[in-house]
């Protein structure tokens, strides 16, 4: 008999457990929150092969670009396993663009990739509408990324993010640039562990016995909602900084905390001194601290113990850099000096 395929059951791709109708759905469902972060440049909307931007729209001559990508660690484990989703979003992005300004640069904008090994659509917008809410307050425009569905990837329900962000400054205006001895260092606040150290505080979790709908011992809410505070977006008050020329460096507070992030916007010869009692410790990372028994070095160097982002600016420029800072709402401390020397020393007690 000839081979018409009359009569046979041929196997489909959402047999293989991929439905793209789920996927087009998906993409439907949060045009509108991509919309809502359009800015000066966006060319182009969800769908197409590619996304476009125009330098020249976003008002810049002789531009250079930035580039960084990030994900959020193993915060998404506690995302997963409690359902709330919904600020992993601001998490990635606030993980790519906070590295762009330390460079200089504007973030203008951004695009997700989301994988899963069974797509349900509801879950997926709630943590691409995270991501657009990140870029609406980063001022960067969400358009484009990729839904992956993967079957026998991933375990039932999990999911994996990451980020990448682009930016722009003019030719000449990256940072770091002229930090110097006696310059002032600005502690922008936290608020609370952001997206690093997060092996760690599943382990310290655990080791307390608590599970993540228990009562948060320092605070309002469960203990889920508390670790899943959103990290601190920076963007806003610290592109206001550079663009007034106020400062000469930015190091934003993520894995290695203080000790090992403020050195790599140092020049050669020149270290910071920062004062540990100049800002109150949140109590989160103290809780942390008595659940392992760590010391004051390992949580200045794991965790960013209340500092998520330094500001190294000229002494005869702190106000103007700290009004930039508070009128985007973060609270900010003078934590120390640069001087002459290597790497951060510190004085006074944190614990």
């Amino acid at each position: 008999m000839s081979g018409t395929g009359t009569g046979k059951n041929g196997i489909t791709y959402a047999d293989a457990g991929v439905d793209i109708d789920a996927g087009n759905a998906l993409v439907e469902r949060i045009k509108p929150a991509a919309k809502r972060t359009n800015r000066p440049g966006t060319m182009s909307g969800l769908g197409g092969f590619g996304a476009l931007f125009d330098l020249k729209g976003a008002g810049y001559t002789d531009p250079i670009l930035v580039a960084a990508t990030d994900g959020v660690g193993t915060k998404l484990r506690i995302a997963i396993d409690t359902g709330l989703v919904d600020g992993v979003g601001i998490d990635l992005v606030a993980m790519c663009v906070n590295d762009l300004v330390c460079q200089g640069a504007e973030p203008l904008f951004f695009l997700d990739y989301f994988a899963t090994g069974k797509l349900s659509v509801d879950h997926a917008a709630r943590v691409i509408e995270g991501i657009a809410e990140g870029c609406v307050r980063s001022g960067c425009a969400l358009i484009g990324g990729e839904t992956a569905e993967m079957p026998g990837m991933y375990p039932e329900g999990d999911f994996d993010l990451a980020g990448f962000a682009v930016g722009a400054m003019e030719r000449g205006s990256d940072l770091p640039q002229g930090v110097a001895s006696g310059d002032v260092l600005l502690g922008i606040a936290s608020n609370g562990v952001h997206s690093n150290g997060y092996s760690l505080v599943r382990r310290l979790v655990e080791r307390s016995g608590l599970g993540w709908d228990a009562a948060c011992p320092w605070g309002e809410g469960t203990l889920g909602e508390a670790l899943l505070a959103p990290t601190t977006l920076y963007v806003k008050g610290a592109i206001a900084a550079v663009k007034d020329d106020c400062v000469n460096a930015l190091a934003h507070i993520t894995g290695g905390g203080l000790t090992e992030n403020l050195p790599r916007v140092l020049p050669d010869g020149l270290g910071a001194e920062i004062d540990l009692g100049a800002w109150p410790l949140p109590p989160i990372f103290g809780w942390l601290a008595e659940q392992g028994g760590i010391d004051e070095r390992e949580l200045l160097k794991t965790f960013n113990c209340g500092i998520g982002m330094i500001a190294v600016v000229p002494a005869d420029k702190v106000a103007a850099a700290r009004a930039h800072f508070e009128a985007a709402g973060h609270d900010v401390a003078e934590i120390g000096r640069i001087a002459e020397g290597q790497g951060v020393s510190y004085r006074g007690a944190l614990l």
